[in-house]
């Protein structure tokens, strides 16, 4: 069974933000580009006087082909996690201020159904992989998950407003 592992992506951050937004806009991500979204851990530990400690694990998966699978997975880690209350407009709003570390890591994953078992099905598994699925495995499937989790990474800075509103590979893929 091929798979691929793409080079992880961090992104660290210190000051305010909205949880509930960052939670939302990586959902909403998911949801539009058909990807199935998965809560794997969520760790909270005792506060200290500074603040919360927390451990999030998120994985964002896809059906791509029969064959292609793709599995993107955050680790988030937060120390000093307090809420705090900002008004904005008139209206009060509680938000989090917070050090983050997040790992985007994504794996790229052939005969995902498991079709291929067995010596004869090994076999015949090893050359359809050759002569068939390769070319789309590792060109195209490859660059498409690699870009997409470059795409995550891009919203996760706009959102915590570290870059630029544009997106340098927007339009790669042909998605607009």
């Amino acid at each position: 069974m091929p798979k691929w592992e793409a080079p992880p992506i961090t992104l660290r951050y210190n000051g305010i933000f909205d949880f509930d937004g960052m939670y939302a806009a990586v959902m909403d991500w998911a949801k539009n580009y058909g990807y199935k979204w998965m809560e794997k851990e969520w760790k909270h530990k005792v506060p200290s006087p500074k603040g919360a400690e927390q451990e999030i694990g998120w994985i964002i998966e896809k059906k791509v082909t029969d064959y292609v699978f793709h599995k993107i997975e955050f680790t988030i880690h937060t120390w000093e996690m307090q809420d705090v209350e900002v008004e904005s407009n008139g209206k009060k709003k509680t938000l989090t201020t917070a050090r983050l570390y997040i790992i985007i890591n994504g794996t790229l994953e052939g005969d995902w159904q498991r079709r291929f078992t067995g010596k004869f099905g090994k076999m015949l598994g090893d050359w359809y992989y050759q002569f068939v699925a390769k070319k789309d495995f590792e060109g195209g499937q490859g660059d498409v998950l690699w870009y997409r989790m470059w795409d995550l990474h891009a919203i996760l800075k706009t959102y915590f407003d570290m870059q630029s509103k544009r997106y340098a590979y927007k339009g790669y893929l042909g998605e607009g």
